[in-house]
């Protein structure tokens, strides 16, 4: 027998420190129109140095609401998946932080590094977790601290103006009740062939921290320890990966863009959402959107958006729920919810 899992909780957390675009034009060579024009997004939340929080940290912030308002305990998780591309630690990574800090049993942790796709690769490995018995309710976490590592100065702009911080979380949990509800079907893919194109390379183990500072040029264009984005091939790549994967996943239900009740995209580009929304012919009421005020917290931007679509009262029980993902990797990835 094949159990369905259902979303039960969710919760998320940002730091109070709200970064404008007004306040990065005073330490690089930008200005608030430049950014809105290219990426819809007007502000977004950095960690501050003192305020206690870390990307684990932040995490647990939005697990114990989610926890909450699922009507659990600590004690009813028997798996966290938490994922991000900027732990606490080279290693080990976060799953581990958050079992210590909401001092859990010997619960198994898993980390995923699955960049943007994150929360979406996280939902569905806890879904074949769920669906095959093995567990009843998995804590699933999306955290990002990017501020701690941004190059924040002119040479840096294309990518440090884009990138917040935050946390989401969701309890996904078996559903109990015969009603079909919960998640219909996950599609995941990757191609490798374009890693370089959005990615971090160093440190890295084939070139540690004492041998890459010999080799840096402060005045080179491309720093190796800070991210490299090439925008606009991400973004052609993006916006054609977006619509495939979600056609997939409409297919595989045999649903039509018109039973969308609620999209929530990863928030990595208002231009890349709008054109989404374009080619499935998507009204404003049925896309979710939060880049303006966060930027694009990569593994934490679909938690984060849809735990403020659910808060607001945009997603009701019976609705079809759509997320979809698209990042470094490249990895790709969507899923299907009646909520």
């Amino acid at each position: 027998m094949l159990y369905t899992s259902r979303i039960t909780g969710l919760g998320s957390y940002v730091p109070e420190n709200v970064v404008t675009n007004d306040d990065l034009s005073k330490i690089m060579d930008t200005n608030d129109a430049w950014i809105q024009e290219r990426t819809g997004i007007k502000e977004r939340r950095h960690i501050k140095k003192g305020d206690g929080n870390s990307t684990s940290i932040m995490g647990v912030k939005a697990a114990k609401i989610a926890i909450e308002r699922a009507n659990l305990t600590k004690d009813d998780i028997d798996l966290i998946i938490f994922a991000t591309l900027s732990p606490d630690m080279y290693f080990p990574g976060g799953g581990v932080r958050v079992q210590d800090m909401l001092e859990m049993g010997t619960v198994p942790a898993l980390d995923v590094r699955n960049q943007c796709s994150g929360f979406i690769y996280s939902l569905s490995v806890a879904d074949q977790f769920i669906k095959t018995g093995m567990y009843r309710h998995i804590l699933i976490i999306g955290s990002e601290n990017h501020s701690g590592g941004l190059d924040m100065t002119t040479r840096g702009r294309s990518v440090s103006v884009i990138f917040g911080d935050g946390a989401g979380a969701a309890v996904l949990s078996r559903n109990e009740e015969e009603n079909g509800n919960g998640i219909l079907s996950t599609h995941l893919h990757s191609e490798g062939a374009y890693a370089k194109e959005l990615a971090l390379e160093g440190p890295n183990t084939g070139q540690w921290v004492p041998e890459l500072a010999e080799t840096i040029n402060p005045d080179q264009e491309q720093i190796p320890y800070f991210p490299y984005m090439n925008g606009q091939f991400v973004f052609k790549n993006a916006v054609v990966r977006f619509t495939e994967v979600i056609q997939e996943g409409l297919q595989k239900n045999h649903l039509q863009s018109t039973d969308i009740d609620m999209l929530i995209p990863h928030q990595a580009n208002l231009r890349i959402s709008q054109f989404v929304q374009k080619q499935f012919k998507l009204s404003d009421d049925q896309v979710f959107n939060n880049i303006h005020k966060y930027g694009n917290t990569t593994a934490a931007s679909i938690p984060i958006a849809l735990t403020e679509a659910w808060e607001a009262g945009k997603i009701k029980e019976g609705d079809t729920v759509v997320l979809a993902a698209f990042g470094s990797g490249f990895t790709w990835g969507s899923a299907i919810i009646k909520w």
